[in-house]
Protein backbone atom coordinates (compact mmCIF):
# COMPACT_ATOMS: atom_id res chain seq x y z
CA UNK A 1 0.00 0.00 0.00
CA UNK A 2 1.09 3.42 -0.79
CA UNK A 3 2.06 5.89 2.09
CA UNK A 4 0.43 8.69 2.26
CA UNK A 5 1.09 12.11 0.87
CA UNK A 6 0.51 15.17 3.01
CA UNK A 7 1.34 18.92 2.19
CA UNK A 8 1.28 21.41 5.20
CA UNK A 9 0.80 24.69 4.57
CA UNK A 10 2.27 27.06 7.27
CA UNK A 11 3.81 30.29 7.75
CA UNK A 12 5.33 28.86 11.31
CA UNK A 13 6.93 25.77 10.27
CA UNK A 14 9.18 25.47 13.15
CA UNK A 15 6.11 24.83 14.99
CA UNK A 16 5.04 21.72 13.00
CA UNK A 17 7.98 19.49 13.42
CA UNK A 18 7.45 17.79 16.18
CA UNK A 19 3.50 17.24 14.66
CA UNK A 20 5.40 16.71 11.54
CA UNK A 21 7.47 13.88 13.38
CA UNK A 22 4.36 12.28 14.81
CA UNK A 23 2.79 11.91 11.68
CA UNK A 24 5.72 10.23 10.11
CA UNK A 25 5.79 7.88 13.24
CA UNK A 26 2.34 6.99 12.04
CA UNK A 27 2.93 6.25 7.97
CA UNK A 28 2.46 9.19 6.69
CA UNK A 29 4.90 11.09 4.47
CA UNK A 30 5.00 15.10 5.47
CA UNK A 31 5.67 17.89 3.10
CA UNK A 32 5.65 21.58 4.40
CA UNK A 33 5.81 25.09 2.69
CA UNK A 34 5.58 28.24 4.26
CA UNK A 35 3.25 29.89 1.77
CA UNK A 36 0.56 29.54 -1.02
CA UNK A 37 2.18 30.31 -3.80
CA UNK A 38 5.10 27.23 -3.13
CA UNK A 39 2.24 25.36 -1.81
CA UNK A 40 0.25 25.55 -5.64
CA UNK A 41 3.58 24.99 -7.33
CA UNK A 42 3.66 21.53 -5.38
CA UNK A 43 0.38 20.96 -5.91
CA UNK A 44 0.96 21.18 -9.63
CA UNK A 45 3.80 19.33 -9.70
CA UNK A 46 3.43 16.36 -6.98
CA UNK A 47 0.61 13.95 -6.57
CA UNK A 48 -0.61 14.67 -2.51
CA UNK A 49 -3.45 12.94 -1.03
CA UNK A 50 -4.38 15.27 1.83
CA UNK A 51 -3.17 19.45 2.20
CA UNK A 52 -3.45 20.82 6.07
CA UNK A 53 -3.94 24.68 5.19
CA UNK A 54 -3.16 27.33 7.61
CA UNK A 55 -6.41 29.91 7.13
CA UNK A 56 -3.98 33.16 8.28
CA UNK A 57 -0.77 33.58 6.07
CA UNK A 58 1.08 36.33 4.11
CA UNK A 59 0.53 36.53 0.73
CA UNK A 60 -2.32 34.77 -0.30
CA UNK A 61 -4.50 33.61 2.48
CA UNK A 62 -5.31 29.94 3.10
CA UNK A 63 -9.07 31.00 1.71
CA UNK A 64 -7.96 31.96 -1.55
CA UNK A 65 -5.28 29.43 -1.82
CA UNK A 66 -7.87 26.67 -1.04
CA UNK A 67 -9.74 27.91 -4.13
CA UNK A 68 -6.82 27.99 -6.44
CA UNK A 69 -6.40 24.16 -4.89
CA UNK A 70 -9.63 23.80 -5.56
CA UNK A 71 -9.42 24.67 -9.09
CA UNK A 72 -5.96 22.77 -10.17
CA UNK A 73 -7.72 19.57 -8.46
CA UNK A 74 -11.36 19.62 -7.29
CA UNK A 75 -11.33 16.22 -5.60
CA UNK A 76 -8.43 16.78 -3.55
CA UNK A 77 -9.23 16.90 0.13
CA UNK A 78 -8.28 20.70 2.26
CA UNK A 79 -8.50 20.71 5.72
CA UNK A 80 -8.50 24.24 6.75
CA UNK A 81 -6.60 24.85 10.25
CA UNK A 82 -7.59 28.40 11.85
CA UNK A 83 -7.30 30.39 15.13
CA UNK A 84 -10.35 32.23 13.89
CA UNK A 85 -13.65 30.48 14.39
CA UNK A 86 -15.93 33.22 13.01
CA UNK A 87 -18.78 32.00 11.17
CA UNK A 88 -18.73 33.74 8.28
CA UNK A 89 -15.02 32.69 8.19
CA UNK A 90 -16.34 28.81 8.19
CA UNK A 91 -19.10 29.29 6.26
CA UNK A 92 -16.95 30.35 3.36
CA UNK A 93 -14.47 27.71 3.84
CA UNK A 94 -17.38 24.79 3.99
CA UNK A 95 -19.04 26.40 0.81
CA UNK A 96 -15.21 25.93 -0.96
CA UNK A 97 -15.66 21.90 -0.05
CA UNK A 98 -13.22 21.92 2.68
CA UNK A 99 -12.82 18.17 3.97
CA UNK A 100 -12.58 19.27 7.30
CA UNK A 101 -11.21 21.93 9.77
CA UNK A 102 -9.31 22.17 12.90
CA UNK A 103 -9.04 25.17 15.51
CA UNK A 104 -5.18 26.12 16.37
CA UNK A 105 -3.96 25.03 18.58
CA UNK A 106 -4.19 21.94 17.11
CA UNK A 107 -3.29 18.51 18.91
CA UNK A 108 -1.23 15.70 17.15
CA UNK A 109 -4.00 13.29 17.78
CA UNK A 110 -6.68 15.58 16.29
CA UNK A 111 -4.78 15.94 12.97
CA UNK A 112 -4.20 11.83 12.78
CA UNK A 113 -7.67 11.61 13.07
CA UNK A 114 -8.77 14.00 10.50
CA UNK A 115 -6.20 12.31 8.34
CA UNK A 116 -7.97 8.95 8.97
CA UNK A 117 -11.58 9.53 8.58
CA UNK A 118 -9.95 11.46 5.17
CA UNK A 119 -7.72 8.82 3.56
CA UNK A 120 -8.77 5.65 5.49
CA UNK A 121 -12.47 6.29 4.97
CA UNK A 122 -12.71 3.74 2.19
CA UNK A 123 -10.86 1.06 4.30
CA UNK A 124 -12.52 1.52 7.65
CA UNK A 125 -15.61 1.24 6.12
CA UNK A 126 -14.82 -1.66 4.11
CA UNK A 127 -13.45 -3.41 7.28
CA UNK A 128 -16.69 -2.48 9.04
CA UNK A 129 -19.38 -3.76 6.56
CA UNK A 130 -17.44 -6.79 6.29
CA UNK A 131 -17.59 -7.43 10.10
CA UNK A 132 -21.48 -6.72 10.23
CA UNK A 133 -22.23 -8.46 7.32
CA UNK A 134 -20.50 -11.70 8.65
CA UNK A 135 -23.04 -11.04 11.44
CA UNK A 136 -25.89 -11.04 9.33
CA UNK A 137 -24.72 -13.52 7.00
CA UNK A 138 -26.24 -16.54 9.44
CA UNK A 139 -29.21 -14.48 10.26
CA UNK A 140 -30.10 -13.89 6.38
CA UNK A 141 -29.05 -17.79 5.59
CA UNK A 142 -31.47 -18.77 8.66
CA UNK A 143 -34.24 -16.52 7.27
CA UNK A 144 -33.99 -18.30 3.59
CA UNK A 145 -34.12 -21.61 4.93
CA UNK A 146 -37.21 -21.36 7.53
CA UNK A 147 -39.94 -21.06 4.94
CA UNK A 148 -40.23 -17.22 5.59
CA UNK A 149 -44.42 -15.67 4.51
CA UNK A 150 -44.88 -13.43 1.99
CA UNK A 151 -43.84 -10.28 4.90
CA UNK A 152 -40.36 -11.88 5.61
CA UNK A 153 -39.75 -12.45 2.06
CA UNK A 154 -40.13 -8.59 1.97
CA UNK A 155 -37.61 -8.00 5.12
CA UNK A 156 -35.40 -10.32 3.84
CA UNK A 157 -35.37 -8.68 0.12
CA UNK A 158 -35.34 -5.29 1.99
CA UNK A 159 -31.70 -6.27 4.01
CA UNK A 160 -30.18 -7.64 0.89
CA UNK A 161 -30.51 -4.09 -0.63
CA UNK A 162 -29.61 -2.41 2.21
CA UNK A 163 -26.05 -4.74 2.55
CA UNK A 164 -25.98 -4.23 -0.87
CA UNK A 165 -25.56 -0.31 -1.06
CA UNK A 166 -23.65 -0.79 1.73
CA UNK A 167 -20.78 -3.14 -0.07
CA UNK A 168 -21.10 -0.76 -3.19
CA UNK A 169 -19.63 1.87 -0.65
CA UNK A 170 -16.61 -0.63 0.00
CA UNK A 171 -15.99 -0.87 -4.08
CA UNK A 172 -14.79 -4.31 -2.45
CA UNK A 173 -15.18 -6.76 -5.36
CA UNK A 174 -14.58 -9.94 -3.01
CA UNK A 175 -17.76 -8.38 -0.46
CA UNK A 176 -20.07 -8.19 -3.49
CA UNK A 177 -19.48 -11.22 -4.96
CA UNK A 178 -20.63 -13.10 -2.09
CA UNK A 179 -23.50 -10.94 -1.60
CA UNK A 180 -24.47 -11.88 -5.28
CA UNK A 181 -23.87 -15.24 -4.38
CA UNK A 182 -26.39 -14.89 -1.14
CA UNK A 183 -28.93 -13.03 -3.16
CA UNK A 184 -29.38 -15.58 -6.28
CA UNK A 185 -30.05 -18.34 -3.50
CA UNK A 186 -32.60 -15.98 -2.22
CA UNK A 187 -34.23 -15.58 -5.76
CA UNK A 188 -33.82 -19.16 -6.49
CA UNK A 189 -36.06 -19.82 -3.08
CA UNK A 190 -38.11 -16.43 -3.84
CA UNK A 191 -39.34 -18.62 -7.01
CA UNK A 192 -40.44 -21.73 -5.40
CA UNK A 193 -42.14 -19.77 -2.67
CA UNK A 194 -44.09 -18.05 -5.56
CA UNK A 195 -45.02 -20.56 -7.66
CA UNK A 196 -45.88 -22.28 -4.37
CA UNK A 197 -48.30 -19.45 -2.86
CA UNK A 198 -48.89 -16.79 -5.81
CA UNK A 199 -52.05 -18.55 -6.80
CA UNK A 200 -53.54 -18.43 -3.55
CA UNK A 201 -53.20 -15.03 -3.49
CA UNK A 202 -54.88 -14.38 -6.36
CA UNK A 203 -58.41 -16.26 -5.16
CA UNK A 204 -57.60 -15.82 -1.33
CA UNK A 205 -60.13 -17.52 0.68
CA UNK A 206 -58.58 -15.54 3.86
CA UNK A 207 -57.19 -12.24 4.25
CA UNK A 208 -53.43 -13.94 4.29
CA UNK A 209 -52.71 -12.86 1.39
CA UNK A 210 -49.92 -9.24 0.80
CA UNK A 211 -51.25 -6.71 -0.66
CA UNK A 212 -50.74 -6.57 -4.90
CA UNK A 213 -50.87 -3.98 -7.74
CA UNK A 214 -55.29 -4.38 -7.75
CA UNK A 215 -55.27 -3.47 -3.73
CA UNK A 216 -52.64 -1.06 -3.61
CA UNK A 217 -54.75 2.26 -4.09
CA UNK A 218 -57.32 0.84 -1.56
CA UNK A 219 -54.96 0.05 0.89
CA UNK A 220 -51.96 1.92 0.99
CA UNK A 221 -53.39 5.53 -0.83
CA UNK A 222 -56.62 5.43 -0.43
CA UNK A 223 -56.61 5.76 3.57
CA UNK A 224 -53.90 8.84 3.19
CA UNK A 225 -56.48 11.26 1.34
CA UNK A 226 -57.90 13.82 3.19
CA UNK A 227 -59.75 16.58 1.74
CA UNK A 228 -58.40 19.51 3.40
CA UNK A 229 -54.78 18.76 2.48
CA UNK A 230 -54.03 17.67 -0.97
CA UNK A 231 -52.02 14.74 -2.04
CA UNK A 232 -49.71 13.60 -4.94
CA UNK A 233 -49.22 9.96 -5.80
CA UNK A 234 -46.39 9.89 -8.38
CA UNK A 235 -46.16 6.32 -10.18
CA UNK A 236 -42.40 5.97 -11.15
CA UNK A 237 -42.78 3.04 -13.90
CA UNK A 238 -40.08 0.50 -13.25
CA UNK A 239 -38.78 1.93 -10.36
CA UNK A 240 -36.77 -1.36 -8.36
CA UNK A 241 -36.63 -1.25 -4.22
CA UNK A 242 -32.81 -0.59 -4.60
CA UNK A 243 -33.33 2.55 -6.70
CA UNK A 244 -36.09 4.41 -4.65
CA UNK A 245 -33.40 3.41 -1.78
CA UNK A 246 -31.21 5.49 -4.28
CA UNK A 247 -33.02 8.04 -4.43
CA UNK A 248 -34.54 8.47 -0.82
CA UNK A 249 -31.97 10.82 0.07
CA UNK A 250 -33.05 13.60 -2.00
CA UNK A 251 -36.61 13.27 -1.68
CA UNK A 252 -35.56 13.63 2.43
CA UNK A 253 -34.36 17.15 1.72
CA UNK A 254 -37.51 17.91 0.51
CA UNK A 255 -40.00 16.12 2.81
CA UNK A 256 -40.37 13.82 5.94
CA UNK A 257 -40.82 10.22 5.21
CA UNK A 258 -43.65 8.68 6.64
CA UNK A 259 -43.78 5.32 5.67
CA UNK A 260 -41.17 3.64 4.05
CA UNK A 261 -42.86 0.05 2.87
CA UNK A 262 -42.76 -2.64 -0.33
CA UNK A 263 -45.91 -4.47 -1.63
CA UNK A 264 -46.33 -6.98 -4.54
CA UNK A 265 -46.35 -6.87 -8.32
CA UNK A 266 -49.13 -9.50 -10.20
CA UNK A 267 -47.47 -11.95 -12.74
CA UNK A 268 -46.88 -10.41 -15.56
CA UNK A 269 -44.33 -7.71 -13.64
CA UNK A 270 -45.25 -6.08 -17.02
CA UNK A 271 -46.63 -2.27 -17.42
CA UNK A 272 -50.04 -3.35 -19.59
CA UNK A 273 -51.32 -5.84 -16.28
CA UNK A 274 -49.69 -4.23 -13.38
CA UNK A 275 -50.27 -0.50 -13.81
CA UNK A 276 -54.09 -1.45 -15.35
CA UNK A 277 -54.44 -3.44 -12.12
CA UNK A 278 -53.33 -0.59 -9.83
CA UNK A 279 -55.37 1.73 -11.40
CA UNK A 280 -58.57 0.02 -11.44
CA UNK A 281 -58.56 -2.19 -8.46
CA UNK A 282 -58.94 -5.25 -10.38
CA UNK A 283 -56.91 -8.26 -11.86
CA UNK A 284 -56.52 -8.61 -15.65
CA UNK A 285 -59.42 -11.03 -15.95
CA UNK A 286 -61.46 -8.60 -14.45
CA UNK A 287 -60.62 -5.89 -15.80
CA UNK A 288 -60.89 -7.72 -19.56
CA UNK A 289 -64.70 -8.53 -18.33
CA UNK A 290 -66.10 -5.57 -16.32
CA UNK A 291 -64.29 -3.69 -19.52
CA UNK A 292 -64.11 -5.88 -22.71
CA UNK A 293 -64.00 -2.85 -25.37
CA UNK A 294 -61.10 -1.29 -23.44
CA UNK A 295 -58.55 -4.02 -22.42
CA UNK A 296 -56.60 -5.04 -25.25
CA UNK A 297 -54.13 -8.46 -25.35
CA UNK A 298 -50.23 -8.64 -25.95
CA UNK A 299 -51.14 -9.43 -29.37
CA UNK A 300 -53.73 -7.13 -30.27
CA UNK A 301 -52.94 -3.77 -31.85
CA UNK A 302 -52.81 -0.29 -30.24
CA UNK A 303 -51.78 0.73 -26.66
CA UNK A 304 -52.26 -1.61 -23.87
CA UNK A 305 -52.48 1.36 -21.30
CA UNK A 306 -54.16 3.91 -22.62
CA UNK A 307 -57.32 4.16 -20.42
CA UNK A 308 -55.80 4.22 -16.92
CA UNK A 309 -58.14 7.52 -15.96
CA UNK A 310 -61.10 5.52 -16.84
CA UNK A 311 -60.47 2.47 -14.52
CA UNK A 312 -59.40 4.75 -12.15
CA UNK A 313 -62.66 6.65 -11.78
CA UNK A 314 -64.81 3.49 -11.68
CA UNK A 315 -62.55 2.18 -8.91
CA UNK A 316 -63.36 5.29 -7.19
CA UNK A 317 -67.29 4.38 -7.61
CA UNK A 318 -66.64 0.92 -6.63
CA UNK A 319 -65.43 2.07 -3.69
CA UNK A 320 -68.38 4.04 -3.20
CA UNK A 321 -65.36 7.17 -3.00
CA UNK A 322 -66.32 9.31 -6.11
CA UNK A 323 -66.86 12.65 -4.21
CA UNK A 324 -62.66 12.50 -4.55
CA UNK A 325 -61.61 15.36 -7.04
CA UNK A 326 -58.39 14.04 -9.12
CA UNK A 327 -56.90 14.59 -12.24
CA UNK A 328 -54.49 12.24 -14.41
CA UNK A 329 -51.47 13.06 -16.39
CA UNK A 330 -49.08 10.61 -18.06
CA UNK A 331 -45.34 11.80 -18.55
CA UNK A 332 -43.77 10.01 -21.71
CA UNK A 333 -42.03 13.08 -23.05
CA UNK A 334 -39.92 15.64 -22.44
CA UNK A 335 -41.93 18.32 -23.99
CA UNK A 336 -44.74 17.02 -21.18
CA UNK A 337 -42.31 17.15 -18.22
CA UNK A 338 -41.59 20.74 -19.14
CA UNK A 339 -45.40 21.44 -19.03
CA UNK A 340 -45.80 19.76 -16.02
CA UNK A 341 -43.11 21.92 -14.68
CA UNK A 342 -44.40 25.13 -15.53
CA UNK A 343 -48.01 23.87 -14.49
CA UNK A 344 -46.59 22.72 -11.24
CA UNK A 345 -49.06 24.54 -8.72
CA UNK A 346 -52.11 22.87 -10.20
CA UNK A 347 -51.00 19.63 -8.64
CA UNK A 348 -52.69 20.86 -5.91
CA UNK A 349 -55.95 22.20 -6.89
CA UNK A 350 -57.45 18.44 -6.40
CA UNK A 351 -57.41 15.95 -3.41
CA UNK A 352 -55.97 13.67 -5.24
CA UNK A 353 -53.67 14.45 -8.42
CA UNK A 354 -51.91 11.39 -10.07
CA UNK A 355 -48.72 12.02 -11.71
CA UNK A 356 -47.39 8.85 -14.20
CA UNK A 357 -43.78 9.30 -14.82
CA UNK A 358 -42.51 6.79 -17.34
CA UNK A 359 -38.63 7.87 -17.48
CA UNK A 360 -37.30 4.92 -15.25
CA UNK A 361 -38.82 2.35 -17.63
CA UNK A 362 -37.93 3.63 -20.99
CA UNK A 363 -34.21 4.22 -19.44
CA UNK A 364 -34.08 0.36 -19.08
CA UNK A 365 -35.75 -0.62 -22.52
CA UNK A 366 -33.04 2.06 -24.20
CA UNK A 367 -30.51 0.19 -22.38
CA UNK A 368 -30.80 -3.11 -23.93
CA UNK A 369 -31.22 -0.98 -27.43
CA UNK A 370 -28.40 1.54 -27.63
CA UNK A 371 -24.89 0.12 -27.05
CA UNK A 372 -23.44 3.64 -25.04
CA UNK A 373 -26.01 2.98 -22.31
CA UNK A 374 -25.02 -0.51 -21.88
CA UNK A 375 -22.18 0.69 -21.16
CA UNK A 376 -23.19 3.60 -18.34
CA UNK A 377 -25.11 1.38 -17.52
CA UNK A 378 -23.41 -2.38 -16.98
CA UNK A 379 -24.41 -3.64 -14.13
CA UNK A 380 -26.57 -2.40 -10.86
CA UNK A 381 -24.31 -0.21 -9.07
CA UNK A 382 -23.92 1.96 -12.59
CA UNK A 383 -27.93 1.25 -13.54
CA UNK A 384 -28.89 2.78 -10.09
CA UNK A 385 -26.17 5.78 -10.67
CA UNK A 386 -27.90 6.46 -13.82
CA UNK A 387 -31.08 6.69 -12.34
CA UNK A 388 -29.73 8.67 -9.65
CA UNK A 389 -27.91 11.09 -11.83
CA UNK A 390 -31.67 11.16 -14.12
CA UNK A 391 -33.63 12.19 -10.77
CA UNK A 392 -31.40 15.48 -9.74
CA UNK A 393 -31.49 16.76 -13.29
CA UNK A 394 -35.03 16.29 -14.13
CA UNK A 395 -37.71 18.08 -14.78
CA UNK A 396 -40.00 16.05 -12.12
CA UNK A 397 -37.20 16.69 -9.75
CA UNK A 398 -37.85 20.92 -10.07
CA UNK A 399 -41.73 19.85 -9.92
CA UNK A 400 -40.71 18.77 -6.49
CA UNK A 401 -38.64 21.61 -5.19
CA UNK A 402 -41.20 23.85 -6.75
CA UNK A 403 -44.10 23.30 -4.30
CA UNK A 404 -42.31 21.54 -1.80
CA UNK A 405 -43.36 24.80 -0.12
CA UNK A 406 -46.91 24.17 -0.06
CA UNK A 407 -48.60 22.02 2.29
CA UNK A 408 -49.56 18.41 0.64
CA UNK A 409 -48.99 14.52 0.92
CA UNK A 410 -47.04 12.78 -1.13
CA UNK A 411 -47.20 9.18 -2.12
CA UNK A 412 -44.57 7.40 -4.38
CA UNK A 413 -45.27 4.14 -5.66
CA UNK A 414 -44.82 2.17 -8.59
CA UNK A 415 -45.98 -0.73 -11.02
CA UNK A 416 -42.84 -3.54 -10.89
CA UNK A 417 -39.43 -3.95 -11.16
CA UNK A 418 -37.05 -5.10 -13.58
CA UNK A 419 -33.97 -7.74 -13.00
CA UNK A 420 -30.61 -7.91 -14.96
CA UNK A 421 -31.12 -11.32 -17.18
CA UNK A 422 -27.76 -13.54 -18.12
CA UNK A 423 -29.43 -16.78 -18.57
CA UNK A 424 -30.95 -18.11 -21.40
CA UNK A 425 -34.20 -21.01 -21.66
CA UNK A 426 -35.00 -22.11 -24.31
CA UNK A 427 -38.75 -22.10 -25.77
CA UNK A 428 -40.83 -23.11 -28.43
CA UNK A 429 -44.54 -21.82 -29.70
CA UNK A 430 -46.76 -21.36 -32.52
CA UNK A 431 -46.75 -17.53 -34.07
CA UNK A 432 -48.74 -16.44 -31.75
CA UNK A 433 -46.75 -17.22 -28.60
CA UNK A 434 -45.76 -13.43 -27.14
CA UNK A 435 -42.46 -11.98 -27.81
CA UNK A 436 -41.92 -10.96 -23.64
CA UNK A 437 -38.15 -12.21 -22.28
CA UNK A 438 -40.01 -12.74 -18.89
CA UNK A 439 -43.08 -14.24 -19.78
CA UNK A 440 -44.96 -15.48 -22.31
CA UNK A 441 -48.70 -16.87 -23.02
CA UNK A 442 -49.64 -19.13 -25.87
CA UNK A 443 -50.74 -22.22 -27.58
CA UNK A 444 -48.52 -26.01 -27.29
CA UNK A 445 -45.96 -24.13 -25.76
CA UNK A 446 -42.54 -26.87 -25.38
CA UNK A 447 -40.20 -25.56 -22.18
CA UNK A 448 -37.99 -26.91 -19.52
CA UNK A 449 -40.64 -27.20 -16.47
CA UNK A 450 -37.64 -26.18 -14.12
CA UNK A 451 -37.18 -23.29 -16.23
CA UNK A 452 -40.26 -21.56 -15.15
CA UNK A 453 -43.84 -21.10 -13.36
CA UNK A 454 -46.20 -22.51 -15.74
CA UNK A 455 -50.09 -21.55 -15.16
CA UNK A 456 -51.89 -23.69 -17.32
CA UNK A 457 -55.39 -22.02 -16.69
CA UNK A 458 -54.82 -18.11 -17.04
CA UNK A 459 -57.84 -17.50 -14.83
CA UNK A 460 -56.16 -19.48 -12.14
CA UNK A 461 -54.04 -16.21 -11.66
CA UNK A 462 -56.27 -13.58 -12.68
CA UNK A 463 -55.39 -13.48 -16.28
CA UNK A 464 -57.39 -13.06 -19.67
CA UNK A 465 -57.75 -16.34 -21.72
CA UNK A 466 -56.00 -14.78 -25.09
CA UNK A 467 -56.57 -17.56 -26.97
CA UNK A 468 -58.17 -20.89 -26.61
CA UNK A 469 -55.97 -23.57 -25.03
CA UNK A 470 -53.40 -20.64 -23.75
CA UNK A 471 -51.17 -21.26 -21.13
CA UNK A 472 -48.81 -18.61 -19.62
CA UNK A 473 -45.10 -18.93 -18.23
CA UNK A 474 -42.97 -16.84 -16.15
CA UNK A 475 -39.01 -16.85 -16.45
CA UNK A 476 -37.36 -17.49 -12.51
CA UNK A 477 -34.53 -15.78 -11.37
CA UNK A 478 -32.02 -14.46 -13.70
CA UNK A 479 -32.93 -16.05 -16.74
CA UNK A 480 -35.02 -14.98 -20.41
CA UNK A 481 -36.59 -16.91 -22.52
CA UNK A 482 -35.79 -17.07 -26.36
CA UNK A 483 -37.13 -18.90 -29.42
CA UNK A 484 -34.51 -21.33 -31.13
CA UNK A 485 -34.80 -19.18 -34.45
CA UNK A 486 -31.50 -17.22 -34.24
CA UNK A 487 -31.32 -18.59 -30.89
CA UNK A 488 -27.62 -17.22 -30.40
CA UNK A 489 -28.02 -13.85 -31.32
CA UNK A 490 -30.88 -13.04 -29.19
CA UNK A 491 -28.98 -14.89 -26.48
CA UNK A 492 -26.33 -12.33 -26.95
CA UNK A 493 -28.10 -9.30 -27.78
CA UNK A 494 -29.82 -9.70 -24.13
CA UNK A 495 -27.64 -11.02 -22.12
CA UNK A 496 -26.91 -8.75 -19.02
CA UNK A 497 -30.20 -6.32 -19.98
CA UNK A 498 -32.59 -5.13 -17.56
CA UNK A 499 -36.02 -6.64 -18.16
CA UNK A 500 -39.55 -7.39 -16.37
CA UNK A 501 -42.54 -9.95 -16.80
CA UNK A 502 -41.06 -12.62 -14.48
CA UNK A 503 -40.59 -13.89 -11.00
CA UNK A 504 -37.84 -12.07 -8.92
CA UNK A 505 -37.39 -10.19 -5.68
CA UNK A 506 -37.09 -6.74 -7.90
CA UNK A 507 -39.52 -7.42 -10.21
CA UNK A 508 -41.94 -7.88 -7.60
CA UNK A 509 -41.18 -6.87 -4.74
CA UNK A 510 -41.21 -2.82 -5.15
CA UNK A 511 -41.48 0.32 -2.96
CA UNK A 512 -44.65 2.31 -1.62
CA UNK A 513 -43.72 5.81 0.13
CA UNK A 514 -45.69 8.03 1.87
CA UNK A 515 -44.01 11.78 2.69
CA UNK A 516 -45.20 15.39 3.99
CA UNK A 517 -43.88 18.67 3.05
CA UNK A 518 -41.51 19.71 5.59
CA UNK A 519 -43.37 22.64 6.25
CA UNK A 520 -46.90 20.39 7.07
Amino acid sequence: MAIPMILWVDDELESLQSQKKFLETKGYKVHTLSNGYDALDYVRENPVDVVLLDESMPGISGLETLSRIKSINSSLPVVMITKNETENLMDEAIGSQISDYLIKPVNPNQVLLSLKKIIDNKRLVAEKTLTAYQQQFRELFTALNSQPDYNQWMDIYRKLVFWELEMSKSENPELLEILESQKNEANTAFFKFISKHYLSWVHPKSMESPILSNTLFRFKILPHIEKSVPTIWLLIDNLRFDQWKILQPIFAELFHIMEEETFYSILPTATQYSRNAVFAGLMPAEIEHKFPNLWKNDEEEGGKNLHEEDFFREQLKSLKRDDIKFSYQKILSNQEAQRLVDHAHNLLNQDLSIVVYNFVDMLSHARTEMEVLKELASDEASYRSLTHSWFVHSPLHQVLKKISDKKFNLIVSTDHGSVRVNKPCKVIGDKLTTANLRYKHGRNLNYASHDVFSVKEPKDAGLPIPTVNSSFIFAKEDSYLCYPNNYNHYVNYFRNTFQHGGISMEEMIIPVIRMQTKGS
